[in-house]
Formats: structure tokens, sequence, C-alpha cells
């Protein structure tokens, strides 16, 4: 498994609108066939810290190093640019 992708809820949502939008609606409501076609599960992600309190953000774990990459350059746009999300590969 490599690394997972961290996404804030807001990046979230307008990521899962745009895949909703390139398949179909079923394929997001059931991991499995989130894992099956698109090589990804979701996971949401709480943390607490002194300063901030909770800070909830949303990890895409992925099994299969290609799908990854195919993500990546599909979907780079909806990716945090702050050098929260690490790109790197394992």
């Amino acid at each position: 498994m490599s690394k997972p992708i961290v996404l804030t809820q807001s990046k979230w949502y307008t990521l899962k609108e745009r895949l909703t939008n390139d398949y179909s609606p079923g394929l997001m409501l059931m991991s499995y066939r989130m894992k099956d076609k698109l090589g990804f599960t979701v996971r949401e992600h709480r943390e607490w810290t002194e300063r901030n309190g909770y800070t909830t953000d949303i990890r895409l774990d992925f099994y299969n190093e290609s799908k990854r990459t195919m993500f990546l350059l599909k979907y780079s746009e909806y990716l945090e640019k702050d050098g929260k999300t690490s790109l790197d590969i394992i």
C-alpha cells in the first residue's frame, strides 16, 4: 500500500463531485467498487492538537500504484498545493 493522499473536506467534496460526473454515482457509494475501479478507498481522519482542537481531513488510501499514478495525472488540480499533500511515491 502506498502513501495516502490527504485532502481537506472542501477539496474532497469538490473532487467527489467530479468523480461522480466521470463515473457512475453508485461507484462512490461502495468502497469495494471504488477500490476495484479507482484503486483507492476513502478514510476520514480526525486528529486532536492542543492548538487547534480537532481537525478532520480525508485520506485516499491507494492499493494499486499504477492507478494512483493515473489518479494523480488526471485529478492533480483538486489536490492541495501547500505541501500538506505528499505526492511522493514510497
